[in-house]
This record gives structure tokens, C-alpha cells and sequence, in this order.
């Protein structure tokens, strides 16, 4: 990318920022702007220039339309049906919500989500919370300690022009305290910042105080800086080593039982609720059941679930580890994510080539799935019957042909994607398509 269209996207999102402070204001103002140019994969050639408003007004079709391959499609059906179904089920199980953005980066998505009663939007870096800001996000869960002193400067800036915004964080280090004390203090922050004491899931396990002591240690020094103000316990219950039902519960036990201690102890003094967060894609319902246990507490308790595959889900990895396979009976999420390539090589009877790589498809976890294809011929769709992806080039996938599949140069192969994070990344503007292959919009992402 070029430094004026450097410039243009921060120059976007300091006006993005100077906007209506609700999300859907900020997004009709600023994202439907945007030109359409040579930044943005595969879409048509010939709607340069257009605003992406005016590209989606149009309506076109993502196989007659003018699209390149390959093209990223996310159905519009399965997205809407996977918000309302994560909208129910918290609600049902009287929870909170604030998922985790880094899924998606997407301020369309997350405008979505608060209109289905999300509680804020979760990040892990201060880039992301950045972008939050600029799209009007009133509410933001940081899972993560925050150090960098540049970073709690303009948090610290951020809480003094606008005295409605939240900000809550991890801490996990009298070390991390010190940091964040030092810099919050020099920056004249005019209120504490929220903190949450992170409980680590185990030994070998990721970020977090291994222990209750390790705990106590950390509200201790929050106690003693002026700048931060200690709301709750938090930890991310996937990272719970060799992890089973059982074992993942006791962890939350042990999470719940955390915040239970410091109250009785009188740690979360001037907090108006307690905030006790856990819940990736994996174990969310393993936190609903732990988490409606909860005792009574001396202030409300705000039980806060951060999962964020759910926007898209997969046909991999969250295929798999959905907590909807367990409890069928409270519904199914839909894979929402299609990556469609083209045919560019037969060089023998058993191997074609796609126009598709590690530049598109996400290959992290596993590699693509071939689903349907559609005929180059005739517009016809058939299911990807004896066609098997086996491999990743930066721009070629490889597949395997058995004997009779129909398969030809040119022909469209549609593909399921395992893990949405890696997904989204690689796309910047991702067409949203109805069932008969309209487009209705574009999602913008910021990675």
C-alpha cells in the first residue's frame, strides 16, 4: 500500500472518530464511503471509483457480476442466523457478552452484534482498541495486560474526552501494575482505569497468575496504585491443559471462587458491579453452567462470556469443538465463510490446481474443504463428489481428482474454511452474499 492511501486510512478513522458515537452513525457515515480500488481482492475491475455503498446498492451477482477469482464469500443468511443464536442462548442463560473482535476486526459485525445486546466488544491489543474507538464502541474489554506506556496514554485520553466509555483490562503482575501506574500517572488520568485480575488456566498454560496467591499478590498492588481500580476476575478457560469437561468446569470453580474470596475480603471496594469473564468458542457452555452458580456477591455481578468464532463459525476446527455439539438441543451454528477459486491447471487425470494459496484460505488449523462446484459451462452447481484438497501454495491450492470426478479449467470450486481468525485476516473488503448469490454489501475489516 502506498503512503497516500496510508494516509487516507488513518485520516478515515480520525473522522470516523469525530462522528456520532454510535456505532451504526459511524459506520453509514464513514464505510459505505470508501472507494473501490485496486486494495480490495476480487472485486470487479470495473467498479472502480464507486463508493462501496453505490458497489452494494447494485446488487450484483458474485459469479456473473464482474468478480475475480479467487473470492472470499460470507453467506448473509448464516451470519444473521449465528448473531440471533448467540443473542438467545446469553440470554437464556443470563449472561452478558462482549465478543472477542479480533475474530472479525470488523466494525459492521460489531455494530450487528450491540443490536443483538451484546454488552461491548472484546480485543486483545491496543490496535484493535483503537479501531473500537474510531467506530464509536462504548464498551471495550481488553484480554490482555495493557503495558505499553504510548498505548495507556491514549486510553488515558480517550477516558477523559468521553466520561461514558468503559475500558476494562487484565492484570497479572505487580511488575505489569507498576507499568501501568507509572504511565497512567504521567498521563493525568482523571479516572482509574478498571482492571481484572487474570487467573492463568493451569501450568504450560498461556498468560495469567498461576495461583490464588500469585491473585491475591496482584489486588494487592492494584489496591496500592492510585490509577487502576480492581472490578473482577477474568481468565480464558481454553488454555486449560489437556482440557475435558471436568477439568474445564474445576477451572471455573476455581475462577468463581476467586471472585468470591476477594469480595469477602473487600477487594472490589468503589465497583459498582463485579465482573467475573471467562468463555472462548470451545466451553461456553461449560461456562454457563459454572457461571449460574455464581453466589450472591456484594455488589451485582456481571457475568461476562467473550466468545467471537460464532460470526462465521467454520467447517473445521469449530466445526468440531462447538459447545452446540453437547447441547444440541439449544440449537446449531451455521459455517458462514466460502472461499471460491478457480480451475487453472489438469495437468492428469487425479491433480487440478486453484488459483487460491496461503494468501486467502485459511491453513493454520486445516486446510480447506472442496464442497461444490460450479460448472464454467453452464452456471450449474454440483456437489465437490471424489475432489479432495491436499495442499497450499502461496497462490495455488493443490487437489486431488479420484476417478470420475467432473472437473475442468475454469470451473469454480467452492471451499469451507477451518478457523475464522485466519479467515477474515486476509481479506479487507469481504462481499456478503444472499443464497441466490446476490451481494448485498461488503464487509470491511482492519488488520
Amino acid at each position: 500500500m502506498g503512503v497516500a492511501h496510508v494516509a487516507t486510512d488513518f485520516e478515515e478513522l480520525r473522522l470516523a472518530a469525530e462522528r456520532p458515537t454510535t456505532p451504526t452513525a459511524s459506520l453509514t457515515a464513514g464505510l459505505a464511503e470508501e472507494r473501490v480500488d485496486h486494495r480490495f481482492k476480487a472485486l470487479p475491475p470495473d467498479a472502480g471509483g464507486l463508493t462501496v455503498g453505490a458497489l452494494a446498492a447494485e446488487r450484483r451477482n458474485l459469479f456473473t457480476g464482474g468478480f475475480t477469482t479467487p473470492v472470499l464469500a460470507l453467506s448473509a443468511e448464516s451470519v444473521e442466523h449465528n448473531l440471533a443464536l448467540l443473542e438467545t442462548y446469553a440470554e437464556r442463560h443470563g449472561l452478558a457478552f462482549a465478543p472477542h473482535g479480533k475474530t472479525s476486526m470488523a466494525p459492521q459485525l460489531f455494530a450487528d452484534q450491540l443490536k443483538r445486546g451484546a454488552w461491548g466488544i472484546t480485543a486483545a491489543v491496543p490496535h484493535q482498541a483503537r479501531v473500537y474507538r474510531a467506530y464509536g464502541i462504548g464498551r471495550i474489554f481488553l484480554a490482555n495486560e495493557l503495558v505499553d506506556p504510548v498505548a495507556l496514554r491514549w486510553l488515558a485520553g480517550e477516558m477523559t474526552a468521553d466520561p461514558e466509555f468503559r475500558f476494562i483490562c487484565y492484570v497479572d503482575s505487580v511488575r505489569g501494575i507498576e507499568l501501568m501506574e507509572e504511565a497512567l500517572s504521567a498521563s493525568g488520568a482523571t479516572r482509574p482505569l478498571d482492571v481484572v485480575v487474570e487467573l492463568g488456566a493451569g501450568e504450560g498454560a498461556r498468560t495469567g497468575a498461576r495461583t490464588e496467591a500469585d491473585c491475591a499478590a496482584v489486588a494487592d498492588a492494584v489496591a496500592a496504585a492510585g490509577s487502576l481500580r480492581l472490578v473482577g476476575v477474568a481468565g480464558y478457560e481454553g488454555e486449560v491443559p489437556d482440557a475435558d469437561p471436568e477439568r474445564v468446569r474445576a477451572w471455573l470453580r476455581r475462577l468463581v471462587a476467586l471472585a468470591a474470596t476477594f469480595d469477602a475480603e473487600k477487594r472490589f471496594t468503589g465497583a459498582e458491579e463485579i465482573v467475573i469473564s471467562a468463555g472462548g468458542s470451545a466451553w461456553f457452555d461449560a461456562v454457563a453452567d459454572v457461571f449460574a452458580g455464581i453466589p450472591e456477591l456484594s455488589s451485582p455481578v456481571l457475568k461476562l462470556l467473550r466468545s467471537g468464532a460464532y460470526v462465521s463459525h467454520d467447517d473445521g476446527h469449530y466445526k468440531h469443538l462447538t459447545p452446540f455439539n453437547r447441547v444440541p438441543g439449544e440449537g446449531a451454528l451455521e459455517p458462514a465463510f466460502r472461499l471460491w477459486a478457480q480451475v487453472v491447471s489438469r495437468p492428469t487425470g487425479e491433480q487440478a490446481f486453484l488459483n487460491a494459496g496461503k494468501r486467502d484460505a485459511a491453513y493454520d488449523l486445516d486446510l480447506p474443504e472442496a464442497q461444490v462446484v460450479r460448472s464454467a459451462r453452464d452456471g450449474s452447481v454440483r456437489p465437490a463428489t471424489g475432489i479432495t484438497v491436499t495442499g497450499l501454495s502461496d497462490q495455488h491450492t493443490w487437489v486431488r481428482t479420484e476417478e470420475g470426478a467432473e472437473l475442468e479449467v475454469g470451473d469454480w470450486v467452492g471451499m469451507g474454511l477451518s478457523h475464522p481468525c485466519t479467515s477474515f485476516d486476509k481479506w479487507q473488503l469481504i462481499p456478503l452474499v444472499e443464497a441466490d448469490g446476490t451481494v448485498s454489501d461488503y464487509i470491511r475489516t482492519f488488520f
